[in-house]
């Protein structure tokens, strides 16, 4: 397949990076991304350009963070993030791909879908939530859904995560044992644990039939959060062509005189100030 810049086997671990980045080189690099993805998000607002960036991987490969870390400098006007729930009975009856349509991208946005179409290929045909036929017909129609996508004019960018499994194990037992990250833990990746190779035949599958030129898969190795999260902002700020504008020079001007203005004696509330 010809979706990885590095040509290795999707699960090798040579990617994942044995030596853990420093803090203090992360967030010098990630502040210097930030900035870049400000210049692109104020391009895609000049242009109208349209970017729909899709994310999907194993359990605990830090889809969440990533996606944290694209977004938490940039405009929610311009960066929106889908996370959709489970299907209502209403939408089980529409065809598949209906509610996904809505949420694409309009001129002048970046829409980032946590888990998206792919749930099909992925998540419902290994726990069964769907028949063989209906994983069939999904990975038959969903290259031309994204072709038709693309020729509209929408830059579409697909990242799958891979983590190790010892790393999952190590990332699962700490949501176990961390009351700050239990909410991160489903039935559903209790049960997903013990699918791991499950998981790998329905993801080889699915890159053998979506891996197309029109949009091809994108893989990043994550067992080091930081360097995985830094490589992925990286590729995705090199695949948009977006042209950053000259920093404008802003003085302050001088702040008015109080004149005639004076604090008012009202008795309100303050906070209390434990630190």
């Amino acid at each position: 397949m010809g979706v990885v810049d590095e040509e290795v086997p999707v699960g090798d671990k040579k990617n994942a990076g044995s030596d853990k980045m420093r803090r203090k080189d992360y967030e010098a690099e990630l502040a210097i991304l930030q900035g870049r993805l400000v210049s692109m998000q104020e391009w895609v607002k000049r242009s109208g350009a349209k970017v729909c960036i899709v994310f999907e991987g194993r359990d605990t490969a830090g889809k969440g963070g990533t996606i944290k870390r694209i977004v938490e400098r940039v405009s929610p006007r311009v960066f929106r993030v889908v996370a959709l729930p489970s299907p209502t009975e209403r939408e089980k009856t529409q065809m598949y791909i209906q509610r996904y349509l809505a949420h694409f991208p309009a001129a002048g946005e970046v829409v980032i879908f946590d888990r998206s179409w792919y749930n099909r290929a992925g998540v419902e045909r290994v726990m069964g939530f769907c028949t063989p036929q209906q994983t069939e017909d999904f990975l038959r129609m969903a290259p031309l859904v994204e072709r038709a996508m693309v020729d509209s004019g929408i830059i579409l960018l697909k990242y799958w995560l891979e983590v190790s499994e010892d790393e999952q194990t190590r990332r699962l037992e700490s949501r176990i044992n961390d009351p700050r990250k239990t909410w991160k833990l489903s039935a559903m990746d209790i049960e997903s644990y013990g699918r791991w190779y499950d998981y790998s035949r329905a993801r080889d599958a699915m890159f053998q039939a979506t891996d197309v030129g029109a949009a091809p898969w994108y893989i990043a190795h994550t067992d080091d959060k930081k360097r995985g999260r830094l490589n992925i902002i990286s590729h995705l700020l090199s695949q948009v062509p977006y042209e950053a504008e000259p920093t404008p020079d802003v003085k302050l001007p001088h702040r008015q005189k109080p004149g005639d203005y004076q604090e008012p004696t009202l008795t309100l509330r303050q906070i209390p100030t434990p630190f």
